[in-house]
């Protein structure tokens, strides 16, 4: 693991981030929508001066960064910035589906939802909404098939080719989309604390990982 006894395992899945076992709180709650991204809180020793604690909350990404600095400078930005991205996700995915909680929907559901409700006539073949969506197609499946069970969508074979399946927004459907979309809005998508221009800062230097990865 390289740093026996300080790094836990960094799960992709499960969107853990690389910490530290000096710290407690950084797990995540399975939620009735999806997870939930703990608090972090320092779990290590404090000390009582004039019958007040001293201890305060430290911020295990600053302190792997130092751990790193020390061993592998040369890395140390890099991985900050790596785990600062993961733990944001953590953050983000929590926020926003918990606004669509009243809605009945995850956050993949509701993408889904939307991306349907986008197009023109309503319908799209499920293998492009995963290419769309950038999910595996079994994501996909999932997702439309829950949204189904609640009248949200149909599934049908596509009359130009028996071999596509379409996936078609409802009524009921698209109501909720709005409704779910003006909620979203309102909560500025759980990045209330940013400006207009720090959004747009943000976004494009997130293109610039992508676009060195290969994904754009």
């Amino acid at each position: 693991m390289g740093l026996p006894g300080y790094f836990w395992t960094l799960k992709f899945g499960t969107f853990n981030i690389l910490t530290l076992n000096d710290f407690a709180g950084c797990r995540q709650a399975r939620s009735r929508t999806g997870y939930r991204a703990a608090p972090i809180t320092w779990a290590g020793r404090s000390r009582t001066v004039n019958g007040v604690s001293d201890r305060h909350p430290t911020d295990p990404i600053a302190e792997a960064r130092r751990q790193w600095n020390a061993r592998w400078p040369e890395q140390a930005d890099h991985m900050t910035a790596v785990t600062s991205i993961m733990r944001a996700q953590q953050i983000l995915l929590a926020k926003v589906e918990d606004i669509l909680k009243p809605y009945a929907l995850t956050f993949a559901a509701y993408e889904a939802l939307r991306l349907l409700a986008f197009s023109r006539s309503g319908s799209l073949p499920m293998g492009k909404m995963g290419v769309r969506l950038m999910v595996h197609p079994a994501a996909v499946t999932n997702a439309i098939a829950r949204l189904e069970q609640r009248g949200l969508v149909r599934r049908q074979m596509s009359p130009e080719d028996r071999r596509v399946v379409l996936a078609t927004i409802t009524t009921a459907g698209r109501t909720l989309a709005e409704e779910a979309t003006d909620a979203l809005n309102q909560a500025s998508f759980g990045l209330p604390g940013l400006t207009q221009e720090q959004a747009a800062e943000v976004s494009a230097m997130l293109h610039l990982i992508r676009a060195s990865t290969g994904d754009v």
